[in-house]
């Protein structure tokens, strides 16, 4: 396991309430604030972004350790990029340096290190790091880690609806042959489960381009504690909240 530290009470007591047989499968979180949490202490955003990679470490352990089999982690979205360049710089830096520093305790961790978004955009050294990070981890068999990078939904599913019509195009599969498994299977997270719940934190309620099509009959849960605060008793907390709701998927009661 990943954690053999000390845990305190506030977590200890959530933690025991969670039902270790009833876990979401997989769990995304919008990782937010991470300005508006540099900004209330005077600091530049860029340190917020720093602060917010400690959490994103501590979060990816504790879920490991509790059973989660997937978590993606929204790193940086499609949109970001109109973001000033010093700050894209800066989180393109924190990438390589996360994965440089954690790879080797990720892997010893038996995590599968994944990513989802169009990566050919990325800067060389952050391709390179993933690229190693994949290869290194892929016989892995615990949480599958999807960092969510240059990724947005709505150019996820451009990008499937190409695909399949030029599969109908070469006569591979007919316009009757398409249904919602075709469109999963050109999805970037072909294979995995859809989110069982979508956690976000920073006080917003939008979902801001996040697997839109993945999310159908997802549990929303909201926060209002920025992500560098974001602690595994929130984390847990989620997850507790996630457990006592009634899941239908349309079906009545």
């Amino acid at each position: 396991m990943f954690f053999k530290k000390k845990v305190n009470k506030n977590e200890q007591s959530i933690l025991e309430k969670i039902d270790k047989d009833k876990l979401p499968k997989h769990i995304g979180i919008i990782m937010d604030g991470n300005g508006r949490w540099a900004k209330e202490r005077n600091l530049p955003r860029t340190m917020g972004h720093r602060a917010g990679v400690e959490t994103l470490k501590v979060i990816v352990r504790k879920a490991s350790d509790i059973g989660i089999k997937y978590l993606t982690l929204y790193a940086f979205s499609t949109e970001n990029w109109k973001r000033p360049a010093e700050e894209i710089n800066a989180l393109m830096s924190l990438l390589v340096e996360y994965l440089g520093s954690e790879l080797d305790e990720l892997h010893k961790n038996n995590v599968i290190v994944n990513s989802i978004g169009d990566i050919s955009k990325l800067p060389l050294p952050c391709q390179k790091i993933l690229h190693e990070s994949k290869e290194k981890t892929k016989n892995n068999t615990g949480l599958t880690l999807n960092l969510a990078l240059n990724y947005g939904s709505r150019d996820e599913i451009i990008k499937a609806v190409k695909e399949i019509s030029s599969e109908v195009k070469s006569g591979n599969i007919s316009i009757d042959d398409i249904d919602e498994k075709t469109i999963e299977n050109h999805l970037y997270t072909k294979g995995m489960p859809d989110p069982d719940l979508i956690i976000r934190p920073s006080g917003e309620l939008r979902i801001s381009n996040f697997l839109l099509w993945q999310m159908a009959y997802s549990e929303l849960y909201f926060s209002n504690i920025y992500w560098p605060d974001f602690k595994p008793e929130d984390l847990y907390k989620a997850i507790y909240d996630y457990q006592n709701r009634d899941r239908r998927f349309g079906n009545a009661n």
